[in-house]
């Protein structure tokens, strides 16, 4: 899935710093957030409009 690869990236490309992610689905959220707390991740989710935005924190 795409929002899962490019988070991937994004925590490979910046490891120990904050990484915020825009996802528009139930499922894109889930993938993302069980991604990030397998990397040592804590994740702060915030409803919006149409989707959700992601805040993924080193631990």
């Amino acid at each position: 899935p795409i929002p899962v690869v490019k988070i991937m990236h994004a925590l490979e490309n910046n490891p120990g710093e904050p990484v915020t992610i825009l996802v528009d689905s139930e499922v894109s959220r889930e993938n993302v957030s069980r991604l990030a707390q397998s990397k040592g991740y804590t994740v702060e989710i915030k409803a919006l409009a149409e989707g959700y935005k992601l805040i993924l924190n080193p631990q």
